[in-house]
C-alpha cells in the first residue's frame, strides 16, 4: 500500500477501516493489539505457535482470525493474506523469517508501542490532549523505577500509570476510559527495537526518559552488543523536556550526546556523588535535586535521606540510583520535593528484587531472583560483600568472565546452579580461585533450591548472609524467575520450620 495511508494513522479517530494487519504473538502484549485493531474496524489475522485458551476463545469473539503452528517460516496464510502492516510482539527477533520477508516486502512493521503511541488519543485530558509519555529502559533497575516514577507521579497530584513492559500492555493504559495524564511506559530492548524502526508518523515524542545503565544481555536477541546499544540508545529520540542519564555509565551519556532530541530539551544526570547544577545526586547522606531548582547555580532542595531510605528497606546503592533516576523524571513533571519524599515512605520493593525472605539462626536469606544478568547480580554482590552466591542458570550466551573476576571475587562462596554450570564454574577457576565453588547436581526427584539451601546453611557463617543472585535465565530449571525465587525462599522456609522441630525434641540442657 501507499506510504500515506499509514501516514496519516495519527489518531484512534482516523480511517482504519478495513486494514489488513497481521499480529504476530499471542501473548498479553499481542492480544491487546487484535483486540485494539479489531476495535478500531481492522482486518486482523493473528499467527502465534501458541495460545492460552482463553485468549485462543477470545479471538473469534473480537473479530479477529487465529492461526496457530509453527512460525519458523512464513506461513503461506500470511502471503496469502498480504497485509498491510505486522505488529509483533516483542519475542520477534529482527532474524525471524516473517520480519525479514516483511522488510524485504516493504511492509511496515510496528511493535506495539507505535501503534499505541499513534492511538494515544482515544482518551485525553481536560485540555483535549492526550497523557505525556515517559520512557524507561536500561539493563536493569527498569520496573523498579517505572514503579517509583508513576508513585511519585500520583504523589504529586498527577494521574500516572505504570505501563509496557512492567506487565501492562500501553495500549490497555491508552484504552483506559479513566484517562491518564502522564503514562510511565517501561521499554524492553525488544520493544525499542521496534521503536527504532518507526519514522515520520509513527515516531515516539516522549516528554522525559531514561536509560538507567547498560550492561551485555539479549545478546542472541539482538545479534550483537552494538546493536543491543543501539536499541537501548532510541529512548532519548525525539525527548522534548528531559533526557536523564547516569553519569556513573558513560554508555548512557554518549547515547544523549547523539540522541536527537527536540530542541530545548535538557540532560540532567544522577549518580551516588554530589550533584553538578543540572544534576541529582547525594550530599552527606542526603539525595539532592540541583537540576530543577531555581537556585541550581549556589543550591539544592532535600529530596529524602539514605537513612530514612534505610528503614524502608531501599538503601541499597542501585537501589538509591533507581530512586535518583525516578525523582528526576518526577521532578520534570513539576512533582514538589515533599511529594517525592512522602511517596518514598510507602514505597516498597517488589519480590524478588533483593529481599530479605528470612533471618534465622544467624543467617539472612536474600532473593534477587529477579538479577537475571551480571550486571544486576554485581549491584547485589556489592549491597552484601561475602555472601554465600547463588549463580547460574541459562546464561543466554553471555560470558560471566568479567563478573566473577570483579564482584564474584568478594564472595564467601559460590553454589552453582543451571543449565550452563560448567561454564561458570570455569570463571571461577579462571578468575577468583581463591572462592570455594560448590556445583549443585540433584537427582530426578531431588528439588535444586531444596539441595541449595542445605548446602548453604552448612557452609554459611554467623551473622552471614545467602544471596540468590543466578545472573541468568531461569527457564532451563524454572517456570519464570519468579519462579525460581518462590522456590527459593519455600526452601528456606522449610528449613527452617526442620530446625524448629529438631530444637523442640532436644532434651531440657542440664542446669
Amino acid at each position: 500500500m501507499s506510504t500515506a495511508r499509514l501516514d496519516a494513522l495519527t489518531s484512534w479517530h482516523a480511517d482504519w477501516k478495513g486494514l489488513r494487519v497481521a499480529v504476530l504473538g499471542l501473548s498479553v502484549t499481542g492480544f491487546s493489539a487484535a483486540d485494539t485493531l479489531a476495535e478500531l474496524g481492522a482486518e486482523v489475522l493473528v499467527l502465534s505457535e501458541s495460545a492460552a485458551e482463553e485468549y485462543e476463545r477470545l479471538i473469534p469473539v473480537i473479530g479477529a482470525r487465529l492461526e496457530l503452528g509453527a512460525l519458523d517460516e512464513v506461513p503461506q496464510s500470511l502471503r496469502d493474506f498480504d497485509p498491510e502492516v505486522i505488529v509483533a510482539s516483542p519475542g520477534f527477533s529482527p532474524s525471524h523469517p516473517i520480519i525479514r520477508w516483511a522488510q524485504d516486502a516493504d511492509i511496515a512493521v510496528w511493535g506495539d508501542i507505535e501503534l499505541a503511541w499513534r492511538v494515544r488519543d482515544k482518551v485525553v485530558r481536560a485540555d483535549g490532549t492526550p497523557a505525556q509519555w515517559v520512557l524507561i529502559t536500561g539493563t536493569n533497575g527498569k520496573t523498579t523505577t517505572t514503579q517509583l516514577t508513576a508513585t511519585m507521579l500520583v504523589e504529586g497530584g498527577l494521574r500516572a500509570a505504570p505501563c509496557g513492559n512492567i506487565g501492562i500492555p500501553v495500549l490497555d493504559a491508552v484504552r483506559d476510559p479513566a484517562g491518564f495524564d502522564v503514562l510511565v511506559v517501561e521499554l524492553s530492548s525488544h520493544q525499542l527495537w521496534y521503536i527504532g524502526q518507526s519514522s515520520g508518523a509513527g515516531a515516539l515524542v516522549p516528554y522525559a526518559s531514561v536509560c538507567l545503565n547498560l550492561a551485555d544481555d539479549h545478546l542472541v536477541w539482538h545479534g550483537s552488543a552494538t546493536a543491543y546499544r543501539d536499541a537501548k540508545a532510541h529512548v532519548y529520540r525525539n525527548t522534548r523536556v528531559a533526557c536523564v542519564y547516569n553519569k556513573a555509565d558513560e554508555a548512557t551519556r554518549i547515547m544523549v550526546e547523539d540522541a536527537e532530541v527536540i530542541e530545548g530539551a535538557r540532560a540532567i544526570g544522577f549518580d551516588l556523588g554530589v550533584p553538578g547544577p543540572s544534576d541529582l545526586g547525594v550530599v552527606d547522606g542526603i539525595l539532592a535535586d540541583r537540576a530543577f531548582h531555581e537556585d541550581r547555580a549556589h543550591s539544592a532542595l532535600e529530596l529524602t535521606t539514605v537513612e530514612d531510605l534505610a528503614d524502608a528497606g531501599l538503601a541499597a546503592p542501585h537501589i538509591v540510583q533507581n530512586i535518583l533516576a525516578a525523582s528526576a523524571l518526577a521532578r520534570s513533571l513539576g512533582t514538589a520535593p515533599e511529594a517525592i519524599k512522602r511517596a518514598l515512605q510507602t514505597f516498597r520493593l517488589d519480590e524478588h528484587r533483593i529481599q530479605v525472605i528470612a533471618r534465622h539462626a544467624g543467617i539472612t536469606w536474600v532473593d534477587d531472583s529477579k538479577a537475571t544478568n551480571p550486571h544486576a547480580a554485581a549491584s547485589s554482590l556489592r549491597a552484601y560483600p561475602g555472601a554465600i552466591w547463588v549463580v547460574g542458570g541459562d546464561l543466554k550466551g553471555v560470558d560471566l568472565s568479567e563478573l566473577v573476576a570483579d564482584a564474584g571475587r568478594t564472595a564467601g562462596a559460590a553454589l552453582v546452579i543451571g543449565v550452563d554450570r560448567g561454564e561458570v564454574v570455569a570463571a571461577f577457576g579462571r578468575h577468583a580461585p581463591a572462592v570455594p565453588v560448590i556445583e549443585v547436581v540433584t537427582g530426578e526427584t531431588e528439588d535444586v533450591m531444596t539441595r541449595v539451601v542445605e548446602l548453604a546453611a552448612g557452609i554459611a557463617d554467623d551473622g552471614g548472609t545467602v544471596l540468590l543472585a543466578p545472573a541468568a535465565a531461569s527457564f532451563d530449571q524454572f517456570t519464570s524467575y519468579a519462579d525460581r525465587g518462590h522456590r527459593f525462599a519455600d526452601a528456606v522456609r522449610k528449613w527452617i520450620d526442620r530446625g524448629s522441630a529438631d530444637d523442640a525434641g532436644d532434651p531440657p540442657a542440664a542446669r
